[in-house]
């Protein structure tokens, strides 16, 4: 008889071993020998038993977004001045929002974020865009895409994407313009087609893959920090994010940063 002498706690990190350990996750919760994960990169929940993890050490979320490559700073800053746009950040996920307000900030993005269940996003939405007027809306959380239940083209086998589509169409009704207002939606798995037929600019996911945490962050940057005159590569911006195109995709967009002149002293 094997006896498995691994001590694994609430906050330790794991991967698992039935995936090839490729993912880190946070212990959330223990309950009846089930552990609870959170993806520290990937915006996944999972659980499983404690055969099938491995103890990870020496794991500093922090570094995760020093390992993304920030948007570079080509402005020229003699004479100009720049007035990126404003970005309304709500996520179901505290961790994930707090990670995503520090990328935003080293940015030098003005974005205001709110902690909202999937479930109830839509009908608060229209009150937070009226009080922030932002020019971007970013709509994420948890997702999956329930394979054993069916067709992916069936938004009711997706846990969350019905609530997210909700809540875009609340964002679209408020703004029909997809120039003026920009809406980012979606998390891991969800469902792509929906979430763009209902308003969305950008969405997840294409290939009904998981995300990772910073990805809804990184497209907004971009889009802010990109000026109003210039087209969105939306090739080119996929490829900052973790999946590229099979994670995330979107509709031709322009950049939302306006500039000025003379800057002031």
């Amino acid at each position: 008889m094997v006896i498995y002498i691994l001590n694994i706690e609430k906050g330790d990190y794991v991967t698992r071993n039935s995936y090839d350990n490729d993912t880190v996750f946070k212990v959330i919760n223990i309950k009846n020998g089930v552990y609870y994960l959170k993806g520290v990169e990937v915006r996944l929940i999972a659980d499983a038993e404690i055969t099938d993890l491995r103890k990870e050490e020496n794991i500093n979320e922090d570094d995760v977004i020093d390992d993304i490559d920030l948007l570079e700073d080509n402005l020229d800053r003699g004479e100009f001045f720049y007035l990126p746009a404003k970005a309304l950040h709500i996520d179901s996920d505290e961790e994930y929002l707090s990670r995503c307000l520090k990328f935003y900030k080293r940015n030098g993005i003005m974005a205001v974020g709110k902690k909202i269940n999937e479930k109830n996003v839509y009908e608060q939405l229209p009150m937070l865009l009226k009080e922030f007027k932002p020019d971007i809306v970013v709509i994420t959380g948890h997702d999956a895409y329930y394979r054993k239940k069916g067709d992916a083209k069936d938004i009711k086998n997706y846990k969350n994407s019905l609530y997210f589509v909700k809540a875009v169409k609340a964002a679209r009704n408020y703004e029909k313009s997809h120039e003026k207002l920009v809406i980012i939606a979606g998390a891991c798995q969800s469902d792509y087609e929906d979430l763009i037929k209902a308003g969305a600019n950008f969405a997840s996911s294409p290939k009904r893959v998981n995300i990772h945490a910073l990805d809804p962050a990184i497209i907004a940057s971009t889009i802010a920090l990109t000026k109003t005159d210039t087209q969105i590569n939306v090739p080119e911006l996929l490829e900052k994010t973790k999946y590229g195109s099979n994670g995330m995709g979107g509709i031709i967009t322009n950049g939302l940063m306006y500039v000025g002149y003379p800057r002031w002293i």
